[in-house]
C-alpha cells in the first residue's frame, strides 16, 4: 500500500504505509557497514571479506534494529547468521537466513510447521520483472499496472476422492493476451498444449506448468454455455486496469454499487494529498455510483493481495461518508521502540529518495531513513481523512474476501469500520496488519522486514490470523461459473443478502433470480455439491502464488 514514488530501487509490490507507492530506481545504495549488534554476545562476529558472510551479517544486524518484533530475536552468537550457506544461489542462502531468523523470533509471521514466512521476504532487484513470473506470493501484474505474462488466473476445483478436477479460469487480466483472445471467467481448460488435464490434480502438475511459460495453447469450453475454444497465447507486456468490474445493481428495490478490484495499483495522478490526486480507473466508477444515488456498496477484494497504501487511502476517501472530518483518524502506524526512540542508527546507511528516485539532502548531506520520524504520535505516521469524490451517502459496505485478501485490502476494511456499517462475506482473509519498506543490501537485494503495524481510529488491528467473515456469511465456495457482478455468483449473492436483498429476489435489470448455488453439473453427466466441502466434493485448490504485502514510503520531517 503506497504513494506514487521511487523508494530505494524499490517497489512494484503489494503493501501498506501512510504514504505509499514505489518503483525501481537506478540509484545505487552505499554498502552498509557491519554495525555492532544491539544486544547479546557477538564474539563470533569476526572480521571477514566473504561477500555471503557480510550480507548474512547485515540481514541479522538490520533485523535487530528495525524488525517489528526485534526484542524477541536471539543474539548474534546464539543465532550465527554466517552458517546459512546452503543453496544454489546467494539469494537462496539469504532467504534461508531470513526464514530461520524470523522462525527464531517466534513472531506472528511464522506459523509452526510452515516452510515459509507470512510477511518478510527478499527481492533480487536485478530481476527486471519479478512480479510477472509468479514466484511464491507474487502477483502477475505489477503495481504500476504492467503485466508480462499470458494474463489469466487458473484454479483447480477438486471434484471427487480420486482428485479429478475442473481447471477454471477465474480471472482474466484486463488488456492481457488472454483478454484479447476473448477468454473469460467461467472458461474451463481441458487441454494444455494438446495434453488433457482434469483426471488427477496431483499427477498433472507438469501438464499445468506451461500456463506459466512464454507461450501455450489451451483448449476447453465455457462452463455456462459450453462454447468450445482453442487459444494460442503468447506472453507479452501489457497495461492492465485494477478494476475488474464496476456496476450499479438494481436488486430488491435497491441500487447497490458493485466494484471488483484486483490490486491497489498506483494512482494515475498522485498529488500531495487525496484532494489533489486522481485515478482514471476508480474515479469513473465512483462518479457513476454517485450519479445513481447508491447508499449501499459491495467491494469485491477476493483476489486482491494488497498494493499501494496511497491507493488504499484514496479508496477509503472515495467511500467515506461526507460526515468525516479532516481531523478524523483513518489509521496509525506503529514501529518498534528502537525506531520510535531514534536508536535505529543502522538506517543511516539507507538513502531516502524522492518521488523521482533522486537523492534528497538535509543541510548539505544525503538524507537517509534515519531522518524519518517513526514515533506513533508524529503526524506523519497518522493517516487522516481527506474526503474525495462525489459519493457522499454510503451507509453500508460489504466486502467480499478470500484467503488471499491481504494488506492494503484489509487496511481499507479496518479503516472504514469506525465510520460506516461494514460486513464481510467469503473466507477468512490472509491476515496482514504489518507493513514495510525495503532495506537495500549489496546494491542488489531489497530486504522487506516486517516494520510497522497499523490500527484504525478505535485502536483496532492485530488481525494476524485473518479477518473473519460475519456470522452466517463464512463460505469457502468461490463460484467460478459466473462473471464478476453476476448476481447469481455465490459470494455476490451472499453480499447482497447482508444488504437486505433476499436470495429469492429477481433483478429488474437482468431478470436473474438470486438463488444460492447448490450443485455443479459435470461435463459428461452427473453433479457435485458446491456448498459442502468434505472429501469428494468440489473445492478450489489455492496455490498461494500471489504476493501479499504492504510497502511504505516514508517522508522527511
Amino acid at each position: 500500500m503506497m504513494t506514487k514514488g521511487n523508494l530505494l530501487r524499490a517497489m512494484a509490490i503489494l503493501c501498506m504505509g501512510v504514504a505509499v507507492s514505489c518503483k525501481k530506481s537506478d540509484v545505487k545504495t552505499p554498502e552498509p557497514p557491519v554495525d555492532p549488534p544491539v544486544g547479546g554476545g557477538n564474539t563470533k562476529q569476526t572480521p571477514t571479506t566473504n561477500r555471503v558472510e557480510l550480507t548474512n551479517d547485515s540481514i541479522f544486524l538490520y533485523a535487530q534494529q528495525v524488525y517489528y518484533w526485534n526484542t524477541t530475536l536471539p543474539g548474534y552468537d546464539a543465532y550465527e547468521p554466517r552458517k546459512y550457506t546452503s543453496g544454489s544461489t546467494n539469494l537462496d542462502k539469504y532467504e534461508n537466513n531470513l526464514f530461520n531468523l524470523i522462525k527464531a523470533s517466534n513472531s506472528p509471521e511464522y506459523v509452526s510447521g510452515s516452510n515459509s514466512i507470512k510477511y518478510s521476504y527478499i527481492d533480487d532487484t536485478d530481476d527486471n520483472n519479478v512480479l510477472s513470473v509468479l514466484p511464491a506470493r507474487k502477483s502477475a501484474v505489477e503495481l504500476s499496472g504492467i503485466g508480462n505474462d499470458i494474463g489469466l488466473r487458473a484454479v483447480s476445483y477438486i471434484i471427487n476422492d480420486a482428485r479429478a478436477y475442473l481447471l477454471f479460469i477465474v480471472q482474466v487480466y484486463d488488456g492481457s493476451p488472454a483478454d484479447k483472445a476473448g477468454l473469460r471467467r467461467g472458461d474451463v481448460i481441458e487441454k494444455i498444449n494438446g495434453a488433457s488435464v482434469g483426471a488427477n490434480y496431483d499427477a498433472e502438475a507438469a501438464l499445468r506448468a506451461p500456463l506459466g511459460s512464454a507461450s501455450v495453447t489451451i483448449q476447453g469450453s465455457n462452463y455456462a454455455d459450453r462454447k468450445a475454444f482453442t487459444k494460442n497465447l503468447v506472453k507479452q507486456t501489457y497495461k492492465s486496469s485494477a478494476v475488474d468490474t464496476s456496476a450499479v445493481l438494481n436488486v430488491g428495490g435497491k441500487k447497490i454499487g458493485y466494484l471488483s478490484f484486483a490490486r491497489f495499483s498506483e494512482l494515475s495522478a498522485s498529488g500531495s494529498s487525496s484532494a489533489s490526486s486522481s485515478d482514471v480507473n476508480l474515479d469513473p466508477a465512483f462518479a457513476k455510483f454517485a450519479a445513481e444515488g447508491i447508499t449501499d456498496l459491495v467491494v469485491d477484494l477476493r483476489y486482491n493481495g494488497g498494493g499501494y497504501v496511497e491507493t488504499a487511502k484514496y479508496m477509503v476517501n472515495l467511500i467515506a461518508p461526507s460526515t468525516v472530518k479532516t481531523t478524523d483518524v483513518m489509521f496509525t502506524e506503529y514501529f518498534n521502540q528502537t525506531m520510535q526512540k531514534g536508536q535505529a542508527t543502522i538506517l543511516k546507511n539507507q538513502p531516502l529518495l524522492d518521488r523521482n528516485g533522486k537523492l534528497q539532502y538535509i543541510e548539505g548531506r544525503i538524507a537517509t531513513y534515519f531522518d524519518i520520524p517513526y514515533s506513533e504520535t508524529n503526524p506523519q505516521n497518522i493517516a487522516r481523512f481527506e474526503k474525495k469524490g462525489p459519493l457522499t451517502g454510503v451507509k453500508n459496505v460489504t466486502f467480499i474476501v478470500a484467503a488471499g485478501t491481504a494488506s492494503a485490502s484489509e487496511l481499507v476494511i479496518n479503516s472504514l469500520r469506525p465510520y460506516v456499517n461494514v460486513k464481510i462475506v467469503g473466507e477468512k482473509t490472509y491476515g496482514k496488519p504489518i507493513g514495510f519498506f525495503p532495506i537495500t543490501i549489496e546494491k542488489k537485494y531489497d530486504v522487506y522486514f516486517s516494520l510497522f503495524e497499523t490500527k484504525n481510529a478505535l485502536g483496532q488491528g492485530g488481525y494476524y490470523g485473518g479477518m473473519q467473515p460475519d456470522a452466517g456469511y463464512a463460505d469457502e465456495f468461490d463460484d467460478p461459473r459466473y462473471q464478476f457482478g453476476d448476481v447469481r455468483e455465490n459470494y455476490l449473492s451472499l453480499a447482497l443478502k447482508t444488504l437486505g436483498v433476499q436470495t429469492a429476489a429477481t433483478t429488474a435489470s437482468t431478470g436473474q433470480t438470486l438463488v444460492s448455488p447448490k450443485t455443479m453439473s459435470l461435463k459428461g453427466g452427473g453433479t457435485v455439491s458446491v456448498k459442502t466441502f468434505t472429501a469428494g466434493r468440489i473445492k478450489p485448490v489455492r496455490t498461494g502464488t500471489d504476493f501479499v504485502g504492504m510497502v511504505a514510503t516514508p517522508k522527511l520531517k
